[in-house]
């Protein structure tokens, strides 16, 4: 297994670019080439846009690192051509369990309902998620895709122009400069581009310390997130526990405020913790050890000119919630089909306004749950955990109290309410798909819905035809006209309500634009020109 963090898969390889007389000019320049850089250049690709991913590395990331990816995210994954792969890796989960000292008080499934392809959770190491990404890359690049991967080049120089950046990258064999129209920033927390630029985070820092163990055992726990507070072997604190794939367990302790960190990380302090809480009956092979603090915070902006930041370059929450890595992935999803647009030169880049006010509103909320998610686990006050503390023990017993508890409220999509890319919405329709939402799946015969929408404009007709304009304003327009009797209870029941027809305008992010109770070819016209930025 730790072979995989040995093995260059993008190892450095001399470039044409680096012999060219002047610095040769691309499209697109993505610098990180971790979940969030990949996941966006494989995006571009499949638009047929030129990308090339800068990495200063060659391998996998050391360590589990993010493990829990969403619904919303293998939702994208399958967009992306790589979603099986990771589902069939994974460790699937729908449901969790709250323990309060040695007391179940609470459980939730996070998918009671039926009609989903994808599940709540699927549980997988960052490694195989880079995995499989940097093959689904390999295996585009095979097929003649535009999409270059170059490991062992650092950047180590932005210079931002009007309308492009200069780009200096090391390698081992010297220094040389590209040109990039666009630059998007997938470094991380730690991002060397938004330092280069001179930016920083606004929000808050947590100065509380957790301890991050990777532990190979045989253990009879069921597939499902548990998190206690305050247990007998780590009294006062908080702990989680997780599965994933190869018989590998993810255990979070808190550890508090003033230690010693490289003390803490000792393997001869680190098993003893373990022993506390598995029994010292239980045999386990230490995989992997790290701790951490964390801040909820965001950029100010996340475009900056022609730089655009995604991810946790971007911005930063507490892991409680899994809200880091699956916000990312929400970010390309959101960015990659404007970018299109905007070099094949059917919208004003101005459109790119319109994915800072979308994931700076998705990253304010990610930043206020998670915040509030840390509150709630870590009391600030005696009086706060009085509070925190009678909200669990209620739990046990009455259910207006456990929408109260908050051992991370997880990850689900940002819906873009007020976004100035919404259209008009019909009365009476179910509001889980309003404008602004993600469109959720459900089963249309024998395939899936968000399969069929693919990552096209798409018109929708429900018990209605939409068929007649296969292009508007210079953008192919996908149709999909389904009569009453192929739509089946959950379709219905998630986009019609009581209505007996509709009409969905769903953006290539599988948002819906705009919703109406019959078709107008001109009021599909007007949503789709506000959509691509020539509109009102």
């Amino acid at each position: 297994m730790t072979k995989l963090f040995e093995v260059p898969l993008y190892p450095y390889k001399r470039s044409p670019d680096q012999d060219a007389e002047r610095p040769v000019r691309h499209p697109v320049v993505v610098v990180g080439a971790g979940p969030v850089g990949l996941a966006m250049a494989i995006d571009l690709a499949l638009k047929d846009i030129p990308v090339v991913v800068l990495d200063d590395n060659d391998k996998v990331s050391f360590g589990s690192r993010a493990i829990c990816f969403s619904k919303r995210s293998l939702e994208i994954f399958d967009r992306l051509g790589c979603g099986d792969e990771m589902v069939g890796k994974g460790v699937v989960w729908n449901a969790g369990k709250v323990f309060f000292g040695d007391r179940k008080v609470y459980e939730f499934n996070l998918l009671p309902e039926e009609g989903h392809r994808c599940p709540a959770f699927i549980n997988l190491q960052q490694y195989y998620c880079e995995l499989y990404l940097v093959e689904r890359l390999r295996s585009l690049q095979a097929e003649g895709r535009p999409v270059e991967i170059r490991g062992g080049n650092k950047v180590a120089n932005l210079h931002p122009e009007d309308d492009f950046t200069i780009v200096t990258i090391e390698t081992v064999e010297g220094a040389y400069n590209i040109e990039a129209d666009w630059l998007i920033a997938c470094d991380g927390a730690g991002s060397p581009t938004r330092r280069m630029l001179e930016l920083d985070f606004v929000g808050r820092v947590f100065e509380d310390n957790f301890l991050i163990a990777d532990v190979v055992m045989k253990a009879e726990f069921p597939t499902e997130r548990w998190f206690w507070f305050d247990p007998p072997f780590n009294k006062g604190q908080s702990a989680l526990l997780h599965k994933q794939p190869d018989g590998v367990w993810r255990i979070d302790l808190q550890l508090g405020w003033e230690i010693d960190k490289e003390r803490e990380m000792k393997p001869e302090n680190v098993i003893p913790r373990l022993e506390q809480m598995l029994g010292e009956d239980v045999d386990f092979d230490l995989e992997w050890v790290s701790i951490y603090t964390f801040q909820c915070c965001r950029m100010e902006k996340f475009r900056h000119g022609r730089v655009i930041f995604a991810g946790d370059s971007a911005h930063q929450v507490s892991p409680f919630g899994a809200r880091g890595a699956n916000s990312g992935f929400q970010d390309i999803d959101n960015l990659g089909w404007k970018l299109k647009l905007v070099l094949d030169g059917k919208a004003p880049d101005t459109l790119l306004d319109t994915y800072v006010y979308e994931r700076e509103m998705a990253a304010d909320e990610n930043i206020l749950q998670s915040s509030r998610s840390t509150d709630f686990i870590t009391p600030k006050s005696e009086m706060s955990r009085i509070f925190r503390d009678a909200v669990l023990d209620l739990s046990e017993h009455y259910e207006f109290a456990r929408p109260l508890v908050n051992s991370g409220r997880l990850s689900v999509p940002c819906i873009y309410d007020g976004s100035p890319l919404n259209g008009p919405d019909a009365k009476g329709l179910p509001a889980r798909t309003r404008p602004g939402s993600p469109a959720v799946d459900a089963p249309v015969g024998n395939a899936w819905l968000l399969d069929k929408l693919g990552g096209d404009f798409l018109l929708l007709g429900l018990g209605t035809s939409v068929h007649g304009k296969s292009e508007l304003h210079g953008v192919h327009l996908k149709e999909i006209s389904l009569p009453a009797g192929a739509i089946g209870a959950e379709l219905r029941q998630r986009y019609l309500g009581e209505a007996e027809q509709a009409v969905y305008l769903i953006r290539p992010d599988q948002h819906v634009v705009a919703r109406w109770a019959e078709l107008d070819w001109d009021e599909v016209s007007r949503a789709l020109a506000r959509v691509i930025g020539k509109g009102e």
